[in-house]
């Protein structure tokens, strides 16, 4: 699984930290910083979240998967962005 892809400059093992929190601000200064990133720094975190969910897949731990869960909203927050409804906890 990796962790890279060429649309946005990283620091490494953000996706390892155990902390929601800090992987989100990890991305969020990431995604203001990227001189390679093709959208607005919101957009361009979260889809480099979601890219490391979709690869790690069924690789993922439960928990690992709720700690990756609660960092995007943590990066909503960190935006200033209204959490979306979750049409799956209904």
């Amino acid at each position: 699984m990796t962790e890279n892809s060429d649309a946005m400059d990283q620091k490494g093992g953000v996706f390892k930290q155990r902390s929601a929190k800090k992987i989100a601000d990890s991305l969020k200064a990431s995604a203001e910083y990227s001189a390679r990133r093709k959208a607005s720094p919101f957009p361009s975190a979260m889809s480099m979240l979601n890219f490391y969910i979709n690869r790690a897949g069924e690789q993922l731990s439960k928990s690992r998967l709720a700690t990756l869960d609660r960092a995007k909203g943590e990066l909503r927050k960190d935006f200033g962005k209204e959490p979306t409804v979750d049409h799956r906890a209904a």
